[in-house]
């Protein structure tokens, strides 16, 4: 017991005469210190977490840990720092650096538990929520600027800058900017509006008031990608989508659509008979589904023809254009098998003999 005071006299004697070993009992102090609480967080908070259904406290868990472990060796770097008294610039140096770090590493861990929290969120939210899959890429950016911008905020403390005279010279420069890029600043807000009303998602069908009509496969915050019948992808600014009108052909309780097929017949023709005719076209087409049950309808009467409509529905709208191709074709060949008559139109011309 003796030979213990005598030791721990010794070394605290050393301690405090020499500012090295005061230095390096800091930086091992807080490895030391370090490695228990990351034990504690592995260990305790870890099997905590295993035992809830929620996977968040797991991501949480696993996204504190290189941050915490870091920043309590960067805090004991510190205070080896100060021990040794070094010049102000060089303390100042390493002040911010480590600040820096520290900041960089809880941002990251910021990103992470924020995408699975929204993540988390979007998909157990139903469709009248606000955070659901069609608005999660806006949350997400709005996340990831909050975090950032907290981050170059707490790095410009770090390093002891005057932050007012930074703010004000960025309401100016924002102002300038502001003026010299007004179209990317409409595509950009545009973007924004167009994630929180979500009229489109990703794999829908849309149709423009400008006559582009394909499947999306990109929504971004400056500008939305389709890809047309043809293959050929149109990327289009956010601001012309947002001043367009917009037809979304799979935006409604299902993806099927309802075609329609107008057809004239001559007068005189026996009408249940064309209906009949109709029906097993649509009943016979490949494209088009038994359930909806097709429909035709006797809409009008023409100046030379009896005007009939088919309905039927096909699965996708995607299916459109070779649903109509055949019903037609169908169509025409029955009518001439069953000899239904197709009229031209006709007008009838009296001649007046004058005097």
């Amino acid at each position: 017991m003796t030979q213990l005071n005598e030791w721990l006299k010794w070394w605290k004697e050393l301690y405090q005469t020499n500012a090295y070993v005061s230095a390096g009992t800091a930086i091992l102090a807080a490895v030391v210190l370090g490695i228990v609480v990351d034990l504690i967080v592995r260990r305790v908070f870890k099997r905590l977490a295993a035992r809830t259904k929620t996977e968040l406290d797991d991501v949480f868990v696993a996204a504190i840990r290189k941050p915490l472990f870091t920043t309590l060796v960067l805090a004991g770097i510190g205070m080896a720092t100060t021990q040794l008294d070094p010049p102000d610039t060089a303390a100042y140096i390493v002040r911010g650096v480590l600040i820096s770090i520290a900041v960089l590493l809880w941002t990251s861990a910021g990103f992470a538990v924020g995408k699975s929290l929204l993540g988390i969120l979007a998909r157990r939210a139903d469709q009248l929520s606000i955070v659901n899959a069609r608005t999660l890429p806006l949350f997400e950016i709005v996340v990831k600027t909050v975090l950032v911008a907290g981050a170059a905020y707490g790095i410009l403390l770090a390093w002891k800058v005057d932050v007012t005279a930074w703010l004000a010279s960025a309401g100016i420069l924002g102002i300038a900017i502001g003026f010299a890029a007004k179209d990317t600043l409409s595509n950009f807000f545009s973007g924004i509006f167009i994630l929180a009303d979500a009229p489109y998602k990703l794999g829908d069908f849309i149709v423009l008031g400008s006559g582009e009509r394909g499947r999306v496969t990109d929504i971004g915050i400056r500008s939305t990608r389709i890809l047309t019948r043809d293959d050929i992808e149109i990327t289009i600014p956010n601001a012309a989508i947002a001043n367009s009108k917009i037809i979304n052909e799979t935006g409604g309780p299902h993806d099927m659509e309802r075609v329609r097929v107008d057809i004239g017949v001559a007068y005189g023709s026996d009408i249940d008979k064309v209906r009949e005719v109709l029906m097993d076209v649509a009943d016979q087409s490949k494209y088009v589904v038994k359930e909806p049950t097709p429909r035709v309808r006797f809409r009008t009467f023409g100046d030379s023809s009896l005007n009939f409509q088919l309905m039927g529905w096909i699965d996708e709208p995607v299916l459109r254009g070779r649903a109509l191709d055949e019903l037609n074709c169908s169509v025409y060949k029955r009518f001439q098998a069953e000899g239904i008559e197709i009229p031209y139109p006709q007008r009838d011309v009296h001649l007046i003999k004058g005097e």
